[in-house]
């Protein structure tokens, strides 16, 4: 399996962030997602944004 990963490039935004964060787990995933969302975009950190953050996560695709 590859890494997971979010990108905010997929979810424009007024900012228009670019940030990728990548991870082997979907736990360690989710939580650094989480920290961005609110120390950059100014969301508070309760269960419906873990459960939309959970829903972005997308699985790298390997290269050879």
């Amino acid at each position: 399996m590859g890494r997971m990963f979010v990108d905010c490039r997929d979810y424009p935004s007024e900012m228009n962030c670019t940030v990728a964060i990548s991870a082997d787990s979907k736990k360690e995933l989710l939580e650094a997602a989480v920290q961005h969302a609110i120390t950059v975009h100014g969301h508070q950190d309760n269960p419906e944004l873990r459960h939309e953050l959970a829903k972005m996560i997308k699985t790298e695709v390997g290269t050879v």
